[in-house]
């Protein structure tokens, strides 16, 4: 998914990215923190409140959820207990997928860079801290703190193009949250949406592009370099390992595709998948009492069912005379091709799928791809674990 929502694009000169939910991904440990926490008040963290503190200050976001689990304590004392449990685990915080690419790219093309972000400054700098040359990278680091408002107010980004001695019009936002989307807005700023929470791309209609992760970022749609990491096609990335019982696919049978089409169990791989976005990936397939083949799998949201957590859904690029169902699968996940998209007809679909399987096919005859098919998690020596 990679969304265009205003017509006027201007080239830029400068980046500034947000952090949490943009660059690493704080949400699973803020929500870690909260399920611990609830439990001495007596309440439990159900997520419902995930979407009203996307992006806020420290303050409103206490104040979200002292409101709506009706909490007996205030907005200082909330966060100072919070901030503790979660100064704890800053060092466990993940980067997101393609934010260190980002980065080294932008750096490496001495791009600048400045980090806003609505924590406070000393958050901000304890977080990148376990970040291998974050802190050094960007030009400029303000936290919310250092302003007079935080986002949704322009002023986040109005003093870091001043410190970047930048027209705040030349500078490029990229952010996760609607608060900052619309700060960056009221800043003259063009603005890159990233939402991070699943299904809600529709409600960004203010920012100039929406797209699904940052590895569907192409810079050279602002008159930055371009990222040179793409083959044929694909991109490459940090090998993943899945496997499970092949379960009964939701009505994109074979017979229509063309290609033996599967839904693998996603028991005991939620948090897994939480680290990668949904998408079109590719690799190598295993079934041990047959053989192993080259693969294209999505991984999303089903837009048939209301499914709370994302489905996988592998295509095995091969001719079978009998179904596998049932059967351990196991996927060894190497490279990336495009976004998760939905289509207005199935023929679209299908059309779309046979050029993944395009793509897929002759990127995994390159060597750089090909070495993976003798991995031993395809034999089935290390199949149930990881």
């Amino acid at each position: 998914m990679s969304t265009t929502t205003n017509s006027f694009r201007k080239f830029v000169s400068a980046v500034v990215l947000d952090l949490d939910g943009t660059l690493l991904n704080t949400d699973a440990i803020a929500k870690d923190v909260l399920k611990a926490f609830l439990p001495r008040y007596g309440k439990q963290w159900d997520g419902r409140e995930a979407h009203k503190i996307l992006g806020k200050t420290p303050s409103d976001a206490a104040s979200a959820i002292i409101k709506d689990y009706d909490l007996p304590c205030t907005n200082d004392d909330f966060n100072a207990e919070i901030d503790r449990m979660l100064f704890d685990q800053w060092c466990n915080i993940k980067a997101l997928p393609g934010a260190d690419r980002l980065i080294k790219h932008l750096s490496g093309h001495k791009v600048p860079m400045a980090l806003a972000s609505n924590s406070p400054r000393k958050n901000v700098e304890s977080k990148i801290s376990y970040q291998q040359g974050w802190k050094e990278t960007f030009s400029v680091i303000i936290g919310g703190d250092e302003v007079r408002a935080g986002k949704p107010s322009a002023d986040i980004f109005l003093e870091a193009a001043k410190r970047l001695n930048i027209e705040p019009s030349s500078c490029l936002v990229i952010e996760d949250s609607l608060p900052g989307v619309t700060g960056g807005k009221a800043a003259g700023m063009q603005v890159v949406a990233v939402p991070s929470v699943p299904k809600q791309s529709h409600l960004y209609t203010a920012a100039d592009e929406v797209i699904n992760s940052l590895l569907d970022l192409h810079p050279e749609k602002w008159g930055l370099p371009p990222f040179e990491d793409w083959i044929e096609g694909t991109l490459p990335i940090e090998p993943w390992h899945i496997a499970g019982p092949v379960v009964k696919g939701f009505g994109r049978g074979s017979k229509v595709l063309g290609i033996p089409t599967a839904n693998l169990s996603t028991e005991g791989y939620s948090e897994l998948l939480s680290l990668h976005p949904s998408g079109v990936y590719f690799g190598w397939a295993g079934l041990p009492s047959r053989g192993t083949y080259k693969m294209v799998m999505s991984i999303g949201w089903n837009p048939y069912f209301d499914n709370k957590e994302k489905t996988i859904e592998p295509w095995l690029l091969h001719e079978f005379d009998e179904d596998f169902y049932g059967e351990e699968l196991c996927l060894v996940i190497i490279g990336y091709i495009r976004p998760e998209a939905n289509f207005p007809t199935v023929d679209s679909l299908i059309a779309k799928i046979h050029e993944d399987r395009q793509i897929a096919e002759r990127a995994l005859d390159l060597p750089l791809y090909s070495k993976y098919r003798d991995d031993p998690f395809l034999k089935g020596s290390s199949c149930s674990s990881l």
